[in-house]
């Protein structure tokens, strides 16, 4: 993605989604070091893009649009593909994606590609919309209980620990 292609994903952008992301909200996360877009084009135009993030054990996709006359022909999948080769097990293991939990048509489209619903993300969206985060690849660790990362039952006051956990 180029500056030049910011009026077209903006005009996508508008188009595909009821709570449009602004100029300022792709380039804030365009200016992080580990955040890339991509656009995907069909006869020389601009039809679609994807902003993904680069983490140390995963890639989390945080905006992927084709123009609706095109949509359903593979576009989208075609860029979600090109993630999927990022991933090697040693590394990047998984791609993570929160769809607000209203887009029916997203949560089919990721899951035909292979993504697995894992959990529930509340308010994860403008105005306080929840999502559903899908992964694709090696599942998420399971999260362990307490601040040490052991279970509960493991846990042991501290030697200066009162016993008052309300004080």
């Amino acid at each position: 993605m180029i500056r030049s292609d910011m009026p077209t994903v903006l005009e996508i952008e508008k188009c595909c989604y009821e709570s449009p992301w602004s100029e300022e909200d792709f380039i804030r996360c365009l200016r992080q070091r580990n955040c890339i877009g991509m656009v995907i084009e069909h006869k020389d135009q601009v039809v679609g893009y994807m902003i993904y993030e680069l983490h140390k054990s995963h890639i989390e996709l945080l905006n992927i649009a084709v123009v609706k006359s095109l949509q359903c022909r593979g576009l989208g999948a075609a860029m979600v593909g090109k993630l999927r080769g990022k991933l090697s097990d040693e590394r990047r293991c998984r791609i993570l994606v929160d769809v607000w939990e209203h887009n029916l048509a997203a949560q089919l489209f990721f899951k035909s590609l292979g993504f697995v619903a894992h959990g529930f993300v509340r308010d994860r969206f403008d105005g306080g919309q929840d999502a559903i985060q899908f992964i694709y690849g090696k599942p998420m660790p399971k999260a362990k209980a307490g601040d040490d990362g052991k279970p509960f039952s493991d846990w042991k006051p501290d030697a200066d620990d009162d016993g008052d956990m309300f004080a």
